[in-house]
């Protein structure tokens, strides 16, 4: 009788010390913690940034442990559903939102950098919130206007990198002409046809208006 009050009492301690290992572990592993993600950016534009996010990981770990360890609430996996609780995992989120912002801004910037882009084409990246498509787009058109020349006419039989441009341009509105960097009369006349169907002034001449609808 007493080797089997014995053993039951050995059973229980083992239970209950593994039950508190498990909290242990579970409190002190790489599962409760945000870890520093291995993709940011550390040279980032703004240094700030990088400074915000390390503190913002710290405080959510820290918060995390706190919790547990002051109030027994587990805020990742909750387990209750008293107000305490509800404020203790409500808290958590909006640590873990900055987190996360910190992070995506940080991973972005890096993803860009590996694509060549510099501090500065993130930056104005950010600051008009583009796409890196978008930014690339935004490139392509601002080069075919610096090589436009509103004063000056194309004259036919002319060739040129612009023509080619405005070739490409006008086959991706689904017109079916040569891309020779040409300006023959069939690119002129898709000029025209492109300007009627924009209620334009339909003279087949390239101008500024024209130009821009078809960067559009």
């Amino acid at each position: 009788m007493k080797q089997i009050l014995i053993s039951v009492s050995v059973i229980i301690i083992a239970l209950v010390a593994f039950g508190k290992y498990q909290q242990y572990k579970r409190f002190h592993s790489t599962e409760t913690k945000h870890i520093i993600s291995k993709t940011i950016d550390l040279n980032y534009h703004n240094k700030a940034i990088v400074m915000n996010y390390y503190d913002a990981v710290e405080a959510l770990n820290t918060y995390v442990s706190t919790q547990w360890n002051a109030n027994k609430i587990d805020v990742i996996k909750p387990q209750k559903d008293n107000s305490l609780t509800k404020l203790s995992v409500a808290e958590y989120a909006r640590k873990l939102a900055k987190v996360n912002y910190y992070e995506s801004l940080l991973e972005q910037s890096n993803n860009l950098k590996a694509k060549g882009l510099s501090n500065e084409e993130i930056k104005l990246i950010e600051e008009k919130g583009m796409s890196f498509e978008a930014y690339q787009k935004s490139l392509a058109k601002n080069k075919i206007k610096s090589m436009f020349n509103p004063a000056y006419s194309i004259a036919l039989g002319e060739k040129s990198a612009f023509v080619y441009e405005i070739q490409k341009l006008l086959t991706q509105k689904g017109h079916n002409i040569p891309v020779d960097g040409v300006f023959e009369k069939i690119t002129s006349e898709a000029v025209k046809v492109f300007e009627e169907k924009n209620q334009l002034f339909a003279d087949g001449k390239l101008d500024v208006i024209t130009l821009d609808l078809l960067l559009q």
